[in-house]
């Protein structure tokens, strides 16, 4: 059932539904007097509908709505441990606090997530401070010093897995994949505000014939050295990148044939060797893949004809 909805969705999904069962089981059977039933019975449901609203959002959700997601959880947890009779009700929260830390690591950006781990450890310590047993600083210290240490540990190994998942380790620019997905939404954006976005393909001319007479290494240099050249010449809004081998992929939103043109000559301009371009600038009713097949149509074209953009 799970892999069903996107990862980020579904583990949101189940950790409201686990934590609601758990608050809904408490509320039922109450370790003693004091337990706040009607509070778990609150969070409990409202867990479960959250978990329910998440599941059916699945590849819809937003950030912004996974942000709100995890600072209503950080405040149901204050709320709970605010009204726990016990220090042992209030560490045992300590669990839940770390999975919506470890969640926020590993879905969110660094910096994100620690903003998140941030404000849930502020708000579940609010809450502890609010409690009426005392004897728990030291293990509650304990639980937060590892929430943030986890965070980190978790953002920094997500950070590494999407930059090593995304990006071409020869070149340094995104991959076909990356690259893929980002021209989507630059595409999405262009037929929903009417702004012109082009792509371009581009082919390096005879680049085989530098590896066998100098060797791959060489090979590597030559990439390596007219990539860094070519992003020198793109705007920041502009994204390059390699789709495989010697072909390379250029998406630049906001511009139309004429600019596509202009930015095109100062990238032949930058470096003496040569290579072969094919551009195709979007309609209406175009896909990536209609575009990419008539920028590719185009290259070719050109390579037929013995016409070359350097």
């Amino acid at each position: 059932m799970l892999t069903r909805r996107p990862m980020r969705a579904a583990l949101l999904s189940l950790l409201y539904a686990v934590s609601g069962g758990f608050s809904l089981l408490d509320a039922g059977w109450p370790q003693g007097p004091q337990s706040p039933t009607t509070l778990g019975w609150v969070t409990g449901a409202l867990s479960l509908g959250v978990a329910a609203v998440v599941w059916w959002r699945g590849a819809r959700l937003t950030d912004r709505e996974v942000h709100g997601a995890l600072i209503l959880a950080a405040v149901l947890v204050a709320l709970l441990a605010s009204r726990f009779a016990t220090a042992v009700g209030i560490v045992a929260l300590g669990p839940v606090i770390i999975t919506l830390c470890l969640y926020s690591g590993w879905f969110l950006p660094l910096p994100a997530a620690r903003v998140q781990a941030a404000v849930t450890l502020l708000l579940a310590s609010a809450g502890a401070v609010l409690a009426t047993p005392s004897g728990f600083v030291v293990p509650w210290l304990v639980v937060v010093v590892t929430a943030a240490i986890l965070t980190e540990i978790q953002g920094r190994l997500a950070e590494g897995l999407r930059r090593a998942a995304t990006t071409d380790p020869l070149t340094g620019l995104v991959n076909r994949r990356a690259w893929e997905a980002e021209a989507g939404r630059a595409l999405a954006h262009a037929q929903r505000t009417g702004e012109p976005v082009t792509v371009a393909v581009l082919d390096l001319d005879h680049f085989k014939e530098v590896n066998d007479r100098s060797g791959h290494e060489a090979g590597d240099v030559l990439l390596r050295e007219l990539t860094a050249r070519w992003s020198a010449e793109l705007r920041e809004a502009d994204l390059l990148g390699r789709y495989g081998g010697d072909e390379f992929v250029l998406c630049l939103p906001g511009t139309d044939a004429a600019g596509t043109g202009e930015i095109l000559d100062r990238m032949a301009a930058c470096h003496a060797f040569g290579w072969s371009v094919g551009t195709a600038t979007a309609g209406p009713r175009d896909t990536l893949g209609s575009l990419l097949a008539r920028a590719d149509a185009h290259l070719y074209a050109h390579k037929r004809s013995g016409r070359r953009s350097a």
